[in-house]
């Protein structure tokens, strides 16, 4: 049975609130991931953009649906982590090369293809999950097969040969070569954006042609849209900086760009952008959302699912803190880290909730711990665990059984999508606060000597007015569904 779910709430909607609002998840998410990096950091833009998009666009419905398409949209843009991308952004704002158009040129175009190619898979993922088309286990599992062959081809294609010490590189190369800089004094970067360009490829093509998922391949679109415009235009903030010091330094503006954190603007402009263009996408094709409930969903055992739930986080804590030669191997790759969740996501009872609360927040507050924790004089070592570590995850494995246990009561996703979005926007917004040791997030006080860190404070103030907007958001919007149930 399929019953469709997104009537007049999803459709009325003004265009520019989601806008608006994905921008504020993405920009604050973008740039809190700035502090934790790679695959695990980058979902957790994907929960707040896709919870954004499904609270605002979809907020009628089954909530297990709805779970597994944030889910997806989470774990996808992890995905784009693996590619190298710091010398890429040099190329456009190191020293030597300020001044060199060209070098401008060719890192921004490397920029928009690695962006495009990152937000490409979670737009076409949130589209999958949040389309009418019911994607089974065994087609997921074969679609991430075809995924990583493709993945190697593209590698052996375009980011092959590297031998950096003969320096022989591949032909179309986007990190910081001796092209650039003849004198040397770096280690050429091995990138992978050719392998995951022909896995989104792919992708792209099974679920947009040949099962004509028209969602998922508009908001594929959208996001490689969002990635190849927001990676390159947050980029520029931090070059212009670079490249006319003397008019920051000297002139009006050093008002409000002293010790000002250029990287983490980049990366907030990044955000801003992409959460931006994915959630008017998202808006243009509101009509075509309708998350199936098929009534026939769990098609893993319980034991099963946690027992594969446990193998994934093993190995994830094993990639991110501990120095395991064979998990860095098999787990260090975003396609390969993305395989079991996508697996087990289609088809799971607890997997979906699990990843919103708990998965991904497992690498978060463990960096978190690993960097502050243990200089914490405020609550110690031990302190510092239990604050930091047991206390958001006892509460996120606390909001996800809820979630979980609620599907059984004929509650529609609206329910679901606001709790987590509050969830999510304060646990990131609180730990991320930590990390930055608890700077003071207001103007007036950026003058003050006892600040330690201006650039934090700069971030922190504009991460708090991100958080509070959203706040308002999941407060004060959809109200109006409130007490409804699919039925009524």
């Amino acid at each position: 049975m399929t019953t469709h779910i997104n009537e007049e709430p999803g459709l009325s909607i003004s265009w520019w609130i989601p806008t608006l609002l994905s921008a504020f998840a993405g920009g604050m998410a973008w740039g809190i991931r700035g502090q934790y990096g790679h695959e695990t950091g980058a979902m957790i833009a994907g929960l707040l953009v896709s919870l954004v998009i499904a609270f605002l666009l979809c907020p009628k419905g089954p909530t297990l649906p709805m779970a597994r398409a944030v889910a997806w949209g989470t774990v996808a843009m992890g995905i784009g982590g693996t590619m190298t991308y710091g010398q890429t952004v040099g190329l456009t704002h190191d020293t030597p090369l300020v001044g060199n158009v060209e070098a401008l040129r060719w890192g921004m175009l490397g920029l928009a293809i690695k962006g495009g190619i990152w937000i490409g898979f979670a737009g076409l993922f949130l589209g999958m999950g949040l389309s009418s088309v019911r994607y089974r286990t065994l087609e997921i599992l074969c679609l991430l097969l075809a995924m990583l062959g493709a993945s190697y081809v593209g590698i052996q294609l375009l980011n092959e040969p590297y031998e950096p010490d003969n320096k022989i590189l591949p032909w179309i190369y986007f990190s910081d070569d001796w092209h650039w800089e003849p004198e040397g004094g770096f280690i050429p970067r091995r990138e992978t954006w050719g392998g995951l360009l022909f896995a989104l490829g792919v992708a792209w093509a099974y679920v947009g042609w040949k099962r004509g998922d028209r969602l998922a391949r508009n908001l594929g679109l959208w996001g490689i849209l969002g990635g190849a415009l927001g990676f390159p235009g947050g980029q520029s903030l931090q070059a212009t900086f670079v490249w006319n010091r003397e008019l920051f330094n000297d002139g009006f503006l050093r008002i409000i760009t002293t010790g000002m954190n250029p990287w983490n603007i980049m990366e907030i402009g990044f955000g801003t952008i992409m959460g931006a263009v994915l959630g008017f996408g998202a808006w243009f094709h509101r009509g075509a959302m309708n998350p199936v409930d098929s009534g026939d969903e769990s098609r893993f055992s319980v034991p099963l699912e946690w027992g594969l739930l446990a193998v994934h986080i093993a190995l994830l804590v094993a990639v991110d803190f501990l120095s395991i030669p064979a998990a860095d191997f098999l787990y260090d790759f975003g396609l390969v880290l993305a395989f079991l969740p996508f697996v087990v996501i289609t088809s799971g009872r607890w997997w979906p909730y699990l990843q919103i609360f708990v998965v991904t927040l497992i690498p978060i507050a463990g960096k978190t711990y690993r960097v502050f924790g243990y200089q914490s004089e405020t609550f110690g070592v031990i302190g510092g665990w239990i604050v930091y570590v047991i206390i958001p995850l006892v509460l996120a494995t606390a909001f996800a059984v809820w979630s979980a246990t609620r599907v059984h009561e004929n509650k529609d996703s609206l329910y679901f999508t606001r709790r987590a979005l509050l969830f999510g926007t304060w646990m990131y917004f609180g730990l991320n606060y930590a990390f930055f040791s608890f700077p003071v997030p207001w103007p007036w006080s950026w003058p003050f000597p006892w600040l330690q860190d201006v650039g934090r404070s700069q971030s922190a103030l504009i991460f708090t007015i991100q958080a509070i907007g959203l706040t308002l958001a999941a407060l004060l919007l959809r109200r109006e569904n409130r007490g409804r149930t699919p039925a009524e």
